[in-house]
């Protein structure tokens, strides 16, 4: 995203907001016809000051004193009315375009490829989508109208400065302009200010959101001082951001108060002299004041309208950076559609890496024939997860083709595949809802006796019956109140129910004892029946039903076969089965006794075995 960001440039990111603006063009000359009115209103009362003063006061005209109070009193009854009519119509029109404009981000993150949110901190997106969409408020709702609103009434209030004493009206106007330069220094000045904390902002919500996720973890080994730290370090920097924000606003504000000071000044100096030459009246003098009020009154409305413009361009600047990324659907233009799979899968000569220099992948080929099992099994690092990813599309061979029944899964489209694709891996996903509504997630239109049969067959039913509301029951955020066992029994029947064509089982019965693994062998063997299979899986014993098994090592399949031809060919497979085989037998004879397996350093620039690498 770095090499994105340098090439946008503020005309960029003001065609946007130019695009905003108009799809809500009509609401807003709306908007605009009634800040007209409600300013035009406006100037009854400083106007009307000149009458009550020169001819009420001074011409004893008491006849007019009604008029003016009726005047006056429409005046304000026109001013509110427009005012709560403008609220209610722009202030919805703003809330609309920031849904609008979530919605749109979140369409186009939620579509990008694997590859992008592997390098992309979960919160940071989150806070593009909800918090610097708020920023377009003023843009679409008032801010814009009474930025504009601000600068008509200064407009007429000038005009009528003029007529009133255009000599003191010049000096004030070079002032005014002077404060217009210093104004715009501050506003360039704000701008990377408000991008650097939108930054700051998405970092510290990223981190701390893997905090609270991870607290089991934190607290496991202590670490709730480092994740303090952490948070701290982030929060201060943020604080010192804010800090020179508030800086430059206040000095906004005080150059508006010393500009409005030395107007004053310059009123009493020049205005006053001018009543005693009888170049002006005094009630000309009080309209004066009054009028200049209605000068500087929206000059510093209009430095807190431009402040928020100013980081609402920020915003729409990271959210075009965002948008500018690829999705995968814009990928899939000019592919073709994939109808059916009979599901025969083949790598030709796949090589991949993750870092440029690093392979992880070199020169795999092999076929799993449309209906059979093939198993991965190797050391830790070895490329098993990474052949997966392929499969499922989440990453592109660097040379090499994957084939989907002959056909290049890089023509093909993405929708089509994936949605003949089902998995179960080894830390399954869920949402936090109802076990009814997670089986159901690949297959929403699902009945309840669907989901149920489902269920039965991936043997959820025992723990779901121990349940007060059975498949309504509410599992928590990422499944937190089940077990790990029920979790993956949940998985299975979730994929059960997507009736894939590819089947995806990574450690799929991993979180089980042996138990409720035997429990759910038969439906993981119904799940794989007339279905193209890929399972990995440390525990040999659960493979060896596999049509085919490929042994990884460094990247490269070393052996293949079934598994009686592996271990007849006493090779790598055989001495893993012999290691677990040993291991295994020693623990049931020793049970007390800790066996660890010899760690396995894994590959140079491999990614970990799970849904991390996926």
């Amino acid at each position: 995203m770095a090499e994105e960001r340098k090439k946008l440039r503020l005309p960029d990111v003001w065609r946007e907001a130019r695009e905003i603006i108009w799809q809500r063009r009509w609401r807003l000359a709306l908007g605009f016809g009634l800040i007209l009115v409600n300013r035009l209103t406006s100037l009854v009362l400083p106007a009307s000051l000149k009458f009550l003063i020169d001819e009420v006061i001074g011409n004893k005209n008491a006849e007019l004193l009604g008029w003016l109070a009726l005047g006056v009193g429409t005046a304000a009854v026109i001013q509110a009315a427009t005012s709560f009519t403008l609220s209610q119509l722009l202030g919805v029109a703003a809330q609309r375009a920031i849904t609008e404009m979530r919605e749109r981000v979140e369409q186009h993150v939620i579509r990008l490829p694997v590859s992008f949110f592997d390098s992309t901190k979960s919160g940071v997106l989150i806070s593009r989508i909800m918090t610097d969409a708020e920023g377009i408020r003023n843009l679409v709702g008032t801010g814009l109208v009474q930025l504009a609103g601000g600068l008509l009434t200064a407009s007429i209030a000038l005009a009528i400065l003029f007529y009133l004493n255009w000599k003191l009206t010049l000096i004030t106007l070079v002032v005014l302009l002077a404060y217009a330069s210093i104004m715009g220094f501050f506003f360039k000045r704000l701008r990377p200010l408000f991008r650097k904390r939108g930054e700051i902002n998405a970092e510290v919500t990223g981190r701390l959101g893997e905090a609270l996720g991870g607290v089991r973890v934190v607290k496991a080994y202590t670490a709730e001082q480092r994740e303090d730290g952490i948070f701290s370090d982030g929060v201060r920097r943020l604080l010192d951001n804010v800090a020179k924000s508030i800086t430059s606003i206040s000095a906004v504000g005080a150059g508006t108060t010393t500009i409005v000071g030395i107007i004053f000044v310059l009123m009493v100096l020049i205005g006053g002299q001018a009543i005693l030459d009888d170049e002006m009246t005094l009630g000309d003098f009080v309209s004066y004041m009054a009028f200049t009020g209605m000068v500087a009154a929206p000059l510093i409305q209009i430095s807190s309208i431009a402040t928020q413009i100013s980081e609402a361009f920020a915003g729409l600047d990271r959210i075009r950076e965002l948008m500018q990324q690829t999705t995968e659907e814009e990928q899939d233009e000019g592919r073709v559609p994939l109808e059916e799979i009979r599901g025969d899968v083949a790598f030709e000569d796949v090589f991949f890496e993750y870092d440029e220099g690093v392979p992880v992948l070199e020169g795999v080929s092999f076929q799993a024939p449309a209906g059979t099992t093939t198993a991965l099994v190797g050391s830790s690092g070895s490329g098993k997860s990474t052949m997966i990813s392929l499969v499922m599309a989440f990453n592109r061979p660097k040379e090499g083709r994957v084939l989907i029944d002959g056909s290049d899964l890089d023509e093909v489209r993405l929708w089509d595949y994936r949605a003949r694709l089902g998995i179960v891996l080894q830390e399954n996903f869920l949402f936090d809802g109802t076990i009814a509504e997670n089986i159901a997630y690949a297959h929403p239109g699902a009945s309840r006796e669907q989901i149920e049969e489902v269920g039965r067959v991936a043997h959820c039913k025992p723990f779901v019956e121990g349940f007060a509301d059975g498949y309504d029951t509410v599992v928590g955020e990422r499944g937190v109140k089940l077990s790990g066992g029920q979790r993956q029994r949940i998985a299975i029947a979730r994929a059960i129910l997507a009736d894939p064509g590819i089947l995806i089982l990574d450690e799929a019965t991993s979180s089980l004892d042996s138990e409720s693994e035997a429990m759910i062998q038969d439906g993981l063997e119904r799940l794989r029946r007339g279905r193209t299979t890929f399972v990995i899986a440390h525990r040999l014993s659960t493979i060896q039903s596999a049509d085919q098994i490929l042994v990884l090592e460094d990247g490269q399949i070393v052996e293949r076969g079934s598994h009686q031809e592996l271990l007849e060919a006493d090779g790598r497979y055989r001495e893993l089965h012999d290691k677990q085989y040993r291991l295994e037998r020693n623990r049931f004879i020793n049970p007390g006794e800790d066996f660890t397996p010899e760690p396995v350093s894994p590959k140079a620039g491999s990614r970990p075995s799970g849904p991390t690498a996926l």
